[in-house]
């Protein structure tokens, strides 16, 4: 009894906090449930009510009655305008959505400080509400008890509308059979903006009656996202209550969970949220599909090995194998090792970009060449997403997390005074890829959203580690002042811009033209093969799992071997540097380059950082409004990336074409899905998969 009452106050907290979540993710489930559409701007949604409701409040029922109807109207009208602006993206994928709605949310964010400011609002409720009752012999807020009232009542009302009237009937329709909901005379489109306007006014109403709560402010949108994320996640899309058990739990961990094991409580949530995952993409069936459609096209085992073979056109008939021809007729041996006019082709934007980045540092001043260093370190982040997303299938949003290992890494070594410059690449890109051998076996398994929210998911409690790890990490504070690095074991400390970008330069340099090798190697041609037809390869006995835990060790050693950069040339590191927003932004720069282009993907990085850091230098405080632009303009203009532009990939190999999204949702993931891509041109052609050794021949 004295434990329950020493923890009663926290225990009753928990349940309002969870309360409230449970409204903002009960409409966050509806739109991805119902409306399939993976919305990550629905924190913003939160924070339009949030920030009308507080502006409104005067201390009396009236303004809260107002401040309730307007920003629950205000959060209404954003939602059907999502739906409208969502509608081209219905056969894309979730990747695109996502994009295209994080974009809407940082731009949105940025014109509710500059409608409101920047300042947490303060929220004035009705007297009566503003005081204290006795529980339990404690004093207790007695808005928090009202709110928990109305968001029981809430429950009941969601569950009574969706099983008991015919809207719901509707509404479950359109979830699980819009065709026949058609031939009912009931048009889905209609129903679809009503659920994203229903699921915003749910989160809109949530903000005025949750401000109180989670006051507006910087950074409220982004945490009522994250936490509603993770109770759909473990609550599932089929059930209210579920939902319901799922937000007072995630409360209680808020809030509870602090006050019992402040140390794990950090941890638990995205830990739940990824083993949960995990364990549904274990019962599920393994995608086995394929991440992509196999509808079109030939085998694409039985194309590698007639590549492989090296067939000629023969001057009659069928083609003729390069070993059954007369050796009078065959070309000279180091004729055929020079590279034909279309390998040229393919090098030279390579060619073109390296001349530039060479030629930077004399025509930019220094705070340029420090802007240019920080794309390269950004660069090979996106590279590596590249690997995963656009080769192996795996849309991620985690991959900062190795990036974080191999960032931290390095400064510590210079901090120990292990201050070369290749040693500490080398030791970052090791460290890096035993993290991502660690966690790999957790991701490589789902498929689509899946891997989504599980990557998002392993980002998040990498950036609680890197915020709780005070004596490795420096925490909110980050680390600064250790030694500078030495570009060769007896060379002195860079301190200079151009010595920092040069190093930076012939570095990332290096690991591009190792990943292009590897991604053109046969070992690449399985990659994709892997991606595009991962059920023939299954049946030709290829070790699929095994291919994408490669790939996914090598792309983390990639990206630690960015964050090691992103270390020399800042000289500083943060907890904003390896978050959240920079892993967005590297999926981003993957999609402005085209997803299967190692160079579209450097060069998105280079507009990314030149857009948050330096055109925004010419319009103080609205960094984020440029870049939601950025992000929305790449989903609607550039389906393919840049390199789509061109009609191929640009040094990276392949179209530039997204790939195919097999989705499914956190209530079922990893289950089988049809490809999201309409049509063959849409996709990067599928490179076949040659047979395993000891296999033989048809």
């Amino acid at each position: 009894m004295e434990l329950l009452d020493a923890h009663l106050v926290p225990a009753v907290d928990g349940v309002a906090f969870g309360l409230l979540l449970f409204v903002v993710a009960a409409g966050l489930s509806l739109a991805f449930g119902t409306a399939g559409v993976l919305n990550l701007s629905h924190g913003t949604l939160y924070a339009i009510g949030a920030y009308t409701g507080a502006e409104l409040s005067d201390g009396t029922w009236g303004g809260l009655a107002l401040g309730l109807a307007a920003g629950t109207a205000a959060a209404c009208v954003a939602g059907a305008g999502l739906s409208a602006a969502t509608a081209p993206l219905a056969r894309r994928g979730h990747l695109a959505q996502a994009l295209l709605t994080f974009g809407l949310a940082l731009i949105g964010g940025d014109l509710l400080i500059q409608f409101f400011g920047a300042d947490e609002l303060p929220v004035r409720v009705p007297e009566v509400l503003d005081s204290s009752v006795t529980l339990l012999g404690h004093r207790y807020p007695a808005y928090r008890l009202c709110f928990i009232v109305m968001a029981v009542l809430l429950a009941a009302f969601g569950t009574w509308v969706l099983t008991r009237t015919r809207m719901g009937a509707a509404v479950r329709a359109a979830a699980d059979d819009p065709q026949m909901l058609a031939a009912t005379g009931h048009s889905p489109r209609a129903v679809h903006t009503g659920v994203l306007a229903a699921a915003g006014a749910l989160a809109g109403a949530a903000g005025v009656l949750g401000a109180p709560i989670i006051g507006p402010g910087p950074g409220t949108s982004e945490n009522v996202l994250m936490l509603s994320l993770v109770v759909v996640v473990l609550g599932g899309l089929r059930s209210l209550w579920a939902t319901f058990a799922a937000a007072v739990a995630v409360g209680e961990v808020q809030t509870l969970g602090v006050s019992v094991a402040p140390e794990l409580a950090p941890y638990l949530l995205f830990a739940a949220m990824a083993a949960v995952l995990v364990l549904r993409s274990r019962f599920a069936e393994p995608a086995g599909a394929g991440h992509g459609s196999e509808a079109s096209g030939p085998d694409p085992v039985a194309r590698l090995r007639g590549r492989l073979a090296g067939r000629l056109p023969g001057p009659k008939g069928p083609s003729v194998g390069l070993d059954r021809l007369p050796r009078r007729n065959r070309a000279p041996a180091w004729l055929a090792r020079l590279p034909g006019k279309a390998a040229w082709w393919r090098a030279a934007p390579l060619l073109v970009l390296l001349g530039v980045l060479i030629a930077l540092p004399a025509l930019l001043d220094a705070y340029s060449i420090s802007l240019a260093g920080s794309a390269l370190a950004l660069g090979l982040l996106a590279v590596s997403v590249t690997v995963l997303t656009g080769y192996a299938g795996l849309p991620t949003l985690g991959q900062t997390a190795p990036f974080a290992v191999g960032a931290y890494a390095t400064a510590n070594l210079a901090d120990a005074g292990w201050t070369v410059g290749p040693v500490q690449i080398v030791l970052s890109a090791l460290a890096a890829a035993v993290f991502a051998a660690v966690v790999g076996p957790a991701v490589i398994r789902a498929r689509g959203t899946t891997v989504l929210m599980i990557t998002l998911a392993i980002g998040e409690l990498t950036g609680a580690v890197v915020n709780q790890l005070k004596s490795v990490t420096g925490g909110a504070d980050g680390l600064v002042g250790f030694p500078a690095t030495q570009a060769l074991w007896g060379g002195e400390g860079m301190l200079e811009e151009s010595e920092l970008y040069n190093y930076a330069l012939v570095v990332a340099v290096v690991a591009v033209a190792l990943t292009l090798l590897v991604l053109r190697s046969p070992a690449g041609k399985l990659l994709t093969g892997t991606r595009g037809a991962e059920a023939r390869m299954r049946a030709s006995g290829h070790p699929v799992g095994r291919y994408l835990l490669v790939a996914h060790i090598c792309a983390g050693a990639l990206a630690g071997v960015g964050g090691s950069l992103m270390v020399t040339v800042q000289q500083y590191l943060s907890p904003a540097d390896v978050g959240f927003e920079i892993a967005a932004f590297a999926l981003l720069a993957v999609v402005i380059g085209g997803t299967t282009s190692v160079i579209g993907a450097l060069l998105g990085a280079g507009l990314i950082v030149a857009t948050r850091d330096w055109v925004a230098g010419s319009w103080p405080g609205h960094g984020p409004l440029l870049l939601g632009v950025l992000f929305v303009a790449t989903v609607y203009v550039l389906p393919r990336g840049l390199a789509g532009l061109r009609g191929g990939g640009s040094g990276g190999g392949g179209q530039g074409g997204p790939p195919s999204d097999t989705t499914g949702s956190p209530g079922a993931p990893g289950a089988p899905g049809t490809s999201d891509t309409p049509g063959a041109e849409g996709r990067p052609p599928t490179p076949p998969a040659p047979t395993p050794a000891g296999k033989a021949s048809p």
